[in-house]
């Protein structure tokens, strides 16, 4: 288990590295669509604030978080009609207004999370996470979003070694991806090996499963997160419930998103 202040730093290093994409852009570049249907550039990062902001309150004050969950805070995330709260603040201010406040924020969440126990438990929308599962989530958003803005603005992200992170909560996610569509949880392990950008082999399972995936940490990410259909990708599914989990994977809370179409990004 990483230390909270290993994860807070890996957290700010994939702030940074979305940052760098959105400082340079005019208002017109905020305004760009993204491969998220609906979603400009604006709305990301507004919706990675606003999540933020929940997430210093749930680390900071976990009774007041959960008693404005149970409250209003569904209602005000998907409202029947008008705007979510998550883009609305986006909608509200320029781009440059809004990357100001998105730095403020993120910059009040690192600091809600140095001091806290990295096993202590914090609320959120699902089940209650330990403080760097939490942290991790943070990260695994961050990057997942990040990776929606370099998409519409045709840029390649250079891969890390904080990949490790998302893959992980990807592959420790394989019941959730099945329960979350109301399938049968497997029992038969899956065997994960990918190749990381460094050159290492991160590995998951039992070496003798019948069930395994290969391929490179990259695209276990952006499968996990539903940025890339997996026949867009290299990754290589031996098994039927191998195959199977990479068609469904999601490494995120919530119900099922639509993720991409196989040959958007061929």
């Amino acid at each position: 288990m990483p230390s909270m202040a290993e994860i807070n730093a890996d957290l700010s290093a994939e702030h940074d590295d979305l940052d760098a994409l959105v400082a340079r852009l005019d208002e017109a570049g905020w305004s760009t669509d993204t491969p998220a249907e609906g979603w400009t550039v604006r709305d990301q990062i507004s919706h990675l604030n606003y999540f933020d902001e929940c997430a210093i309150r749930a680390a900071t004050d976990p009774d007041e978080f959960r008693e404005w969950v149970r409250a209003s805070a569904m209602t005000e995330i998907r409202p029947d009609e008008g705007e979510a709260a998550d883009v609305a603040v986006g909608h509200s201010v320029s781009g440059p207004d809004l990357l100001a406040r998105w730095r403020s924020g993120r910059a009040s969440l690192l600091e809600a999370f140095a001091p806290l126990d990295p096993k202590s438990r914090i609320p959120w929308f699902g089940p209650d996470m330990s403080a760097v599962s939490f942290a991790t989530a943070r990260l695994m958003e961050t990057w997942a979003h990040g990776q929606d803005v370099a998409d519409a603005l045709g840029t390649q992200r250079p891969p890390s070694d904080r990949l490790k992170h998302i893959c992980h909560i990807g592959v420790t996610a394989i019941p959730w991806s099945f329960t979350v569509r109301k399938l049968d949880v497997p029992t038969e392990p899956v065997r994960v090996e990918v190749k990381a950008p460094s050159g290492e082999t991160w590995t998951w399972g039992p070496q003798d499963a019948e069930n395994v995936v290969r391929g490179s940490a990259l695209d276990l990410a952006l499968v996990v997160t539903q940025r890339r259909h997996p026949d867009d990708t290299d990754l290589e599914a031996i098994g039927s419930v191998a195959a199977l989990w990479l068609s469904i994977a999601q490494a995120f809370a919530g119900p099922p998103g639509p993720g991409r179409k196989a040959g958007q990004f061929a």
